[in-house]
């Protein structure tokens, strides 16, 4: 079995729950609110900003130059290619660019960039590789999930049509195959760390959804 096979499995209760979200579900019957879509793309676009930036940083501790020069294109990409996605939505919305980032982060996602951005900067380039592999890898695997299904909504078909694209599939097997070559040099001890944070922050990508779905605002 491979690492990955094996992190993959460590997470099939949580990735049964994701596709379960009313969020997901959402996306493919059209019950979910055009309201909560401009919610969660909004704080989609905060979030991608500080991933460009763990990814970034991660890319500066990678051991092999080839590993560098991929999370610095990544870094790139997710600013130019999945800001323009994002972008694209804005436009429909009339939401200007300053609007946009002038919003606070809700708290799930303030959770969730702020333990990527701490194992980015504080733990090793394996340790960071766990934490930010569930945001390539389930949002591929949903967004391919969710092309079966189909969407009533065009609003809802482009975003899934971005995730489920074989130019976003391409770029998960990039990191899945670094994660794995990684890995035969591991101690069993590091691997495990690797899979906690694999799993903590797959749940925070349920966690991502349901903000969404319930448009989390700070109670205080």
């Amino acid at each position: 079995m491979k690492f990955t096979d094996f992190l993959w499995d460590s997470i099939g209760g949580i990735y049964k729950k994701i596709l379960e979200h009313p969020f997901i579900q959402g996306l493919t019957d059209g019950s979910l609110s055009e309201e909560a879509f401009v919610f969660y793309a909004v704080q989609d676009a905060l979030y991608l900003r500080d991933f460009a930036r763990g990814l970034a940083i991660i890319g500066a501790k990678a051991p092999e130059d080839r590993w560098l020069m991929m999370f610095a294109e990544h870094a790139r990409d997710t600013i130019q290619v999945e800001r323009a996605l994002h972008e694209s939505f804005f436009r429909d919305w009339k939401l200007t660019e300053e609007e946009v980032y002038k919003t606070p982060p809700a708290p799930n996602n303030l959770l969730y960039t702020s333990y990527l951005l701490k194992v980015a900067y504080e733990r090793p380039f394996h340790e960071g590789m766990g934490a930010f592999l569930p945001c390539y890898w389930i949002y591929g695997e949903v967004g391919k999930e969710l092309e079966k299904r189909g969407s009533p909504k065009e609003l809802f078909r482009r975003w899934i049509q971005t995730y489920a694209s074989e130019e976003f599939d391409s770029i998960v097997q990039q990191v899945l195959k670094v994660m794995d070559e990684i890995s035969l040099k591991l101690t069993d001890s590091e691997k495990g760390m690797v899979r906690e944070h694999f799993v903590t922050t797959s749940k925070m990508e349920y966690l991502f959804w349901d903000m969404g779905f319930s448009q989390q605002r700070w109670p205080v």
